[in-house]
């Protein structure tokens, strides 16, 4: 592929003879022995090689409406809520699982402590609630009021009401934060942040697991035990815009932004006793995202690593602008809005291991080692999938999507995409071809 041109060689490397001009005789005399010919044609047979498997297969397809939601489980499901029917389907071969019947339309679903938590679509400020069903049987457990979301690496629920802005790794909440019991849906314990606070998963030392950690706009910042809603620790902290990407925890490490004297600042807090570790200056610096175990700083002169717990420069790039994390594999980016993809990298050494110019990282899990990605010939036409992996400086050519297809999402040897015909595809692929 030369830019956006397909070039197709129809030259003699796929067969064709020397010339059409005139029938060609036959490769053997009149006279050769039959019995001869019959040999070779039996050793040729046995000689030959079977056809190669090709690299992106169809498995199986849904008919979903266009606004249907689906997710991928960790082990090798497929959940879809196809016209209002949520189901489970075996990923290996498209076999249902279970039906749950029909359900409220969800914006998303999600997963967590072996439920999908299903908050249908609504119009205003009205709470629509939160539906747990088993993903083990499709069984609604409960339902209840409030947003109910996961902190990665604990099994407690957390009920909250949400503020203007809420989602991803950090979550501003307000009014009572209540722990649930996944399997009844029954309150737990109760935190009450009377005005509003951002929500944050904290891992906890040792093999303690997670806990909960609260910054509220009254300048404090309290870490709570996700088991018994103990307040562990608490510290003032500066003003700052405390919101869902300001703290950022990485590796166990609180990074906060904020003003200083005379310019901004960023400080970090130990995650065990909310001790103040560091303060520097952001020297331009305003974005603070997990890579790996470092914290990656972006501003107008690039992206530079530093080590959360002492502050220490791991490695800079000046052409960097942001970093996003798809399963194992980190990808960065030369924008802040992170919709230029430059190349999957090393986080830990700063080193670019694939170029990944022109093409768009897929979400999802994947396999460990490698990661999808998608590229597009122009709109509404074909879309080509290939491998990216550290050890290949270019992504390595699967083949194409039917044209129309988007909305993909990764699971190991597997690729989901919507088609432009209201169907959920389910493609194989095999990276030997």
């Amino acid at each position: 592929m030369q830019g956006n041109t397909v070039v197709i060689d129809l030259g003699l490397e796929r067969g064709e003879p020397d010339s059409y001009d005139s029938p060609q005789r036959s490769a053997f005399p009149i006279w050769f022995p039959a019995a001869v010919l019959a040999a070779l044609v039996l050793l040729t047979a046995g000689a030959s090689i079977a056809p190669a498997k090709a690299p992106l297969t169809e498995v199986f397809s849904l008919q979903v409406g266009p606004a249907d939601a689906y997710a991928l489980t960790d082990d090798g499901r497929l959940l879809a809520q196809t016209f209002g029917m949520l189901s489970a389907y075996n990923l290996s071969d498209g076999k249902t699982q279970w039906e749950a019947g029909q359900t409220a339309p969800a914006f998303r679903l999600r997963l967590g402590s072996g439920l999908i938590l299903m908050r249908p679509w609504t119009i205003g400020s009205r709470d629509p609630g939160t539906t747990a069903i088993s993903l083990a049987d499709g069984r609604e457990q409960w339902s209840r009021s409030g947003n109910v979301v996961t902190l990665a690496g604990s099994p407690t629920l957390l009920a909250a009401s949400p503020t203007r802005s809420m989602g991803g790794a950090a979550r501003r909440v307000q009014g009572p934060v209540d722990a649930i019991d996944p399997a009844t849906g029954v309150t737990r314990w109760t935190v009450d942040v009377p005005s509003s606070a951002v929500l944050i998963g904290l891992p906890g030392p040792g093999d303690s697991g997670t806990r909960m950690l609260l910054v509220h706009d009254d300048r404090t910042m309290a870490v709570h035990d996700l088991i018994t809603g103990e307040r562990l620790a608490r510290a003032s902290v500066p003003p700052a815009d405390y919101d869902p990407t300001n703290p950022v925890v990485v590796d166990g490490t609180i990074l906060l932004r904020h003003p200083g004297r005379p310019n901004m600042e960023f400080s970090a807090y130990d995650g065990v006793t909310l001790r103040n570790l560091w303060s520097q200056p952001a020297d331009g610096y305003y974005d603070i995202e997990a890579c790996g175990v470092l914290a990656c700083l972006t501003g107008p002169d690039g992206m530079r690593a530093i080590d959360p717990a002492t502050g220490d420069v791991r490695w800079t790039n000046p052409g960097w602008r942001g970093i996003q994390q798809f399963g194992n594999s980190f990808v960065a980016y030369g924008s802040a809005e992170n919709t230029q993809p430059l190349g999957l990298i090393d986080p830990d050494t700063g080193q670019l291991q694939v170029d990944l110019t022109g093409w768009r990282p897929i979400y999802g899990a994947g396999d460990e080692d490698h990661l999808l990605v998608t590229r597009s010939e122009e709109a509404g036409g074909r879309t080509m999938v290939a491998v990216a992996q550290p050890g290949l400086t270019q992504p390595q050519l699967l083949g194409p999507l039917p044209a129309g297809t988007g909305d993909c999402q990764a699971a190991p040897e597997r690729l989901v995409c919507r088609s432009m015909y209201g169907q959920l595809v389910v493609w194989a692929y095999d990276r030997k071809g």
